[in-house]
């Protein structure tokens, strides 16, 4: 199916982020659409877009499960062809879109393509299989890559997170008490989605200047 974006944020800004999905939830679901909106807020180009078996949801009968994230590389690559972003681009993704990106970032960044990788919500491992690491590739990732997950993230929390051996260029940033979606429970926490939403993106604007230095 033909690619198409959905745009948010300035046509001049200085960097554009290209985001991908999870794989259970379209472009235009509400966690997506909120987080593209808070870094548009933020002064960022965001441009989101679909795998393809997530735009064919729209069009055929039935739910197509996603494939395994290796075979979504060519795909999140064709992405970043077709957009053809000017100045600094930032490849990002909410969970297994992160991943996918994760995987293609080093040679885009080798090839001077990409000033940087952001994870949102990162599936460190599936629920409730921890022994199940999806880290391998994280140990020695070169691109500068800012990682925003939240403290009880059912894929990776704090606790389990801090014990991985990561690359030295990935920066995590915690979100107290928020879930996969980065929501916490303001009666636990005393924080509000859209608190750790503006967060979120304060900490990637001064990331993204401080890489593209």
């Amino acid at each position: 199916m033909a690619l198409r974006f959905f745009f948010d944020g300035p046509e001049q800004a200085k960097h554009t982020i290209l985001l991908a999905h999870g794989a259970g939830a379209a472009m235009d679901a509400p966690a997506l659409t909120s987080i593209a909106k808070a870094l548009a807020a933020a002064g960022f180009r965001v441009a989101r877009f679909e795998f393809d078996y997530m735009a064919r949801r729209r069009s055929e009968a039935g739910r197509k499960p996603p494939p395994r994230a290796e075979k979504l590389i060519g795909e999140y690559i064709d992405a970043v062809d077709t957009l053809g972003a000017k100045g600094p681009l930032i490849i990002a993704g909410k969970s297994m879109g992160g991943r996918v990106a994760s995987m293609v970032a080093d040679g885009l960044f080798a090839a001077a393509r990409i000033s940087g990788l952001l994870c949102l919500g990162y599936p460190f491992h599936p629920p409730a299989t921890p022994e199940q690491l999806r880290t391998q590739h994280l140990v020695d990732l070169r691109t500068p890559t800012l990682i925003v997950q939240g403290t009880r993230d059912a894929f990776g929390t704090r606790e389990e997170v801090l014990a991985y051996t990561l690359s030295p260029a990935i920066e995590i940033l915690w979100l107290e008490d928020a879930d996969h979606d980065l929501r916490p429970r303001k009666s636990v926490s005393g924080f509000s989605p859209a608190d750790h939403l503006k967060t979120m993106a304060e900490r990637v604007s001064l990331w993204a200047e401080r890489i593209a230095s």
